[in-house]
């Protein structure tokens, strides 16, 4: 076998097998870098005892809403009702999403839901927090730094992101066995 050969074979065996990889290797890259950063940030929304799931704590309120939190004085019960529903839509989320993109259950739905969560995540903190006023937090594309909180940093989470919502979960996932159980049926 010459190189040429070699080289053929060895690029139809990755191009076999890279679907089959890539999505495993991307959950679980997600688990080991993100999964216990949004768990950890929405515990921190989460107000006290049982019930604190559907009352917010404040520090929620002021992660979410930081404009309006300011406005009313930091005062979360004058912010409407609208407003709960958001802030616990997103602490959910923040649980929910990630521990399915980790088994592999909805995996595209689900990266796709984080992809939205991180772009209003991202608005959030530019606009809302006022990041962008502070260069070293925004940082820049191109500019041989590669760690910068929002420009860098988000850019590879939805590239991690988009591989799942365009590949799956992958063979060693709930949807896997899910779509096994369907076709032996």
């Amino acid at each position: 076998m010459n190189a040429v050969q070699l080289y053929d074979s060895t690029v139809q065996a990755l191009n076999r097998s890279g679907p089959q990889i890539l999505p495993v290797l991307l959950r679980a890259l997600f688990a080991a870098t993100l999964l216990g950063y949004f768990w950890a940030s929405a515990l921190t929304k989460l107000g006290p005892g049982l019930l604190g799931i559907f009352k917010p704590s404040f520090n929620a309120y002021t992660q979410i809403f930081p404009r309006q939190m300011e406005a009313v004085s930091y005062d979360a019960s004058q912010l409407g009702w609208l407003h709960w529903a958001v802030v616990v839509a997103g602490t959910w989320a923040e649980f929910i999403l990630p521990f399915l993109i980790v088994i592999g259950l909805a995996t595209r739905v689900s990266a796709l839901g984080m992809i939205g969560f991180v772009i209003v995540q991202t608005l959030t903190d530019l606009i809302g927090h006022g990041a962008a006023r502070h260069p070293e937090t925004l940082g820049a594309w191109f500019d041989k730094t590669p760690d910068a909180l929002i420009a860098d940093q988000r850019a590879f989470w939805v590239v991690l992101l988009t591989g799942l919502a365009l590949f799956g979960a992958g063979r060693l996932s709930v949807d896997a066995a899910l779509r096994a159980q369907v076709r032996s049926a």
